[in-house]
């Protein structure tokens, strides 16, 4: 069966992507981001699921810059609800728990939970890598923070759910491919995502955006980042709405390559309606 690669162990989030948006895919576990780009570029995995950003703590580090030395496309993008679980051993109950593990972004989330029970937390490289540890060992006074999907697969009971602080804290995924298909249309519209980087002139920048606003292009990210270790070479990763064959996207490229020294489109692509 076809294979589409996260990075994580399985019953990760990025896992828990992979089986919403591909469930016709067979998810495959990598341990780097690095990994998941070359299981696709190997053959080893037709898709990338990668994640970008979190709605409480912004981009995903090292994405952007991975994104256009890939060799592979956006054609996808989604979006996981964090709904944090805390699972412990079978017959293990909530008032025998005194630690709790996950990794090191998840624990904060569930900070007031973990107060109100007197719960100490302790950092794990991975929150379902922390679950599958637990699930082989015999302590009945240790938890984990995770999806459901890890208590699942891991055999763990689930003690108490959505335990995160904000109702609202969501993960947006690429699915990456080798081929791109700029064909495709979605019902809810489509979103182009492209990197660039400006020439050394004055305003450039400031002329560069001047084209989306004249042109009624609605950019929903501008991101930068420096590249090559350089402090003045800066890259700047962007998110429209739109398709580039569209006629003020069209026009609104033509004019921010004018003031570009380099343009990549990374990929367009349907536009999730869970944006809305």
């Amino acid at each position: 069966m076809e294979c589409i690669a996260f990075q994580g162990e399985p019953g990760a989030y990025s896992h828990e992507a992979c089986m919403a948006a591909r469930p016709d895919l067979t998810p495959l576990p990598c341990r780097t981001f690095e990994d998941c780009i070359d299981a696709v570029k190997s053959g080893a995995a037709v898709q990338a699921m990668l994640p970008v950003e979190n709605s409480i703590y912004g981009r995903v580090a090292d994405i952007h810059s991975l994104l256009p030395s890939s060799g592979l496309h956006i054609v996808q993008e989604c979006f996981v609800r964090v709904r944090i679980a805390l699972m412990a051993r079978p017959s293990v109950k909530i008032s025998d728990i005194r630690d709790v593990r996950a990794h090191l972004v998840l624990l904060p989330q569930a900070k007031s939970f973990l107060r109100s029970h007197g719960m100490v937390a302790h950092a794990a490289v991975d929150s379902a890598g922390a679950a599958a540890e637990l699930a082989t060992s015999d302590n009945s006074v240790e938890g984990v923070l995770a999806s459901e999907v890890a208590a699942q697969i891991y055999g763990l009971d689930v003690l108490a759910r959505d335990i995160e602080d904000n109702d609202n804290n969501t993960t947006r995924f690429f699915v990456m491919s080798p081929k791109s298909d700029i064909q495709k249309r979605g019902n809810h519209g489509m979103m182009t995502s492209f990197v660039f980087q400006v020439r050394n002139i004055p305003a450039a920048l400031y002329k560069a955006m001047g084209g989306f606003a004249t042109n009624g292009v609605n950019m929903t990210k501008l991101e930068s980042y420096m590249v090559g270790g350089s402090f003045t070479a800066t890259q700047f990763y962007a998110d429209i709405e739109g398709h580039p064959d569209d006629a003020a996207v069209r026009r609104a490229l033509d004019e921010l390559r004018y003031f570009t020294a380099k343009l990549e489109i990374l990929g367009v692509y349907p536009r999730d309606p869970r944006r809305d």
